[in-house]
């Protein structure tokens, strides 16, 4: 089974939004899971209105992709 990880970043309407997506591909036969370095997919649901939500979701990003380096 495929693993996905979600972080949901921002208003409520993006963590509404995050369980839309979460709920599809559950669906489609991902298993959601805590821990980023489990998962074959790494989502990060954001938005980009203010200068600190761009930079934090930047932040969370780059934290995410050392995921992917260290484990192609």
């Amino acid at each position: 089974m495929k693993k996905l990880h979600l972080v949901s970043l921002g208003c409520p309407k993006n963590l509404v939004d995050s369980e839309v997506m979460l709920a599809r591909l559950e669906q489609d036969g991902y298993a959601v899971v805590a821990d980023p370095a489990e998962a074959d997919l790494l989502l990060v649901n954001t938005c980009g209105f203010i200068g600190p939500a761009v930079q934090e979701a930047i932040d969370e990003i780059l934290r995410l992709a050392e995921y992917k380096r260290a484990d192609p």
